[in-house]
């Protein structure tokens, strides 16, 4: 009892300048001291960074099983696009061969006046007008100008709409002229559309 009192009674003595004159017991209570400390810190920073990487890690799992299930998803309808690609790719077609090819253009000008004669208008003026290029395709318009009565202008806009190519009809206006009370003149632009394969690749 009195070795130990001794002792503490020297720990509580020592010369905190001078540890190299401490006793024995006091070195290796420091030098485990000291131990303890890094040792807390080494782990504690070896084990921060372990969960940082965890933390990184779980992200991106569940980056890839988000991944993982839209790609299966897409997998299991594959079937389903495909045949969704090729009703698409057979109407695109229909749509394709509904456009008139640049010799064709000068026979939709006829159907265009046999609709309007056939309807009772008389024709002013149909003229063919510069081409406009847009990224895929071609616009053609083509400027009208004929005299009728307003139902007659009706059955002419829709015959040229069941006409077996696109044909699109912009910017009309009726006029009455001062000539006669019953004719009016329409004027209209009838606008049609050829496809660009080569720009459309």
């Amino acid at each position: 009892m009195s070795d130990f009192a001794s002792q503490v009674r020297e720990l509580n003595n020592l010369d905190m300048s001078n540890p190299g004159d401490w006793p024995m017991l006091a070195k290796a209570l420091a030098s485990a001291l000291v131990i303890a400390v890094l040792s807390f810190f080494g782990i504690y920073y070896w084990v921060f960074d372990l969960q940082d990487q965890l933390v990184q890690v779980q992200g991106k799992e569940t980056e890839l099983r988000q991944e993982f299930e839209s790609k299966q998803a897409k997998a299991a309808n594959l079937e389903d696009y495909r045949k969704q690609m090729a009703v698409m790719q057979e109407s695109f077609g229909a749509l394709l061969r509904q456009l008139p090819k640049s010799t064709e253009v000068p026979g939709l000008v006829d159907d265009i006046t046999f609709a309007g004669t056939g309807s009772g208008l008389k024709f002013n003026q149909i003229k063919l007008e510069k081409e406009r290029k847009a990224e895929f395709y071609t616009e053609q318009p083509i400027s009208i100008e004929v005299t009728g009565s307003y139902h007659q202008f009706g059955e002419f806009v829709s015959k040229i709409s069941g006409l077996p190519r696109i044909v699109t009809v912009h910017d009309f206006t009726l006029a009455s002229p001062a000539s006669t009370k019953d004719d009016m003149v329409f004027r209209a632009t009838a606008k049609t559309y050829r496809y660009d394969s080569e720009e459309g690749k």
